[in-house]
């Protein structure tokens, strides 16, 4: 559950005052602000994401044992696979 956080009094007559006034002047084309100037910080991207799909099961154990034979864990080699496989898709097409 988030908290909502109160916007004090001084703040939020800033923000009238802003919403009131053309600020245009204020901003200088010649030096555009970043977010870091603002104090604002763009969330990273995750490097990986969790999905989940329905593999028929002989499949899965095949992968299993094809991995458990390599000694590599059974999700590195689906990754592997997947790039691999891509990777040939890529070539091929181009």
């Amino acid at each position: 559950m988030s908290k909502s956080r109160k916007i004090p009094n001084r703040r939020r007559r800033e923000i009238h005052d802003y919403d009131e006034r053309d600020t245009t002047a204020m901003v200088d084309p010649e030096k555009p602000l970043t977010f870091g100037d603002l104090g604002l910080v763009i969330p990273k991207s995750p490097p990986t994401q969790v999905v989940s799909i329905r593999l028929p099961s002989a499949l899965l154990n095949e992968i299993k044992a094809f991995a458990s034979a390599r000694d590599v864990p059974y999700q590195a080699l689906i990754k592997l696979l997947l790039a691999e496989s891509l990777e040939r898709r890529r070539k091929s097409a181009a």
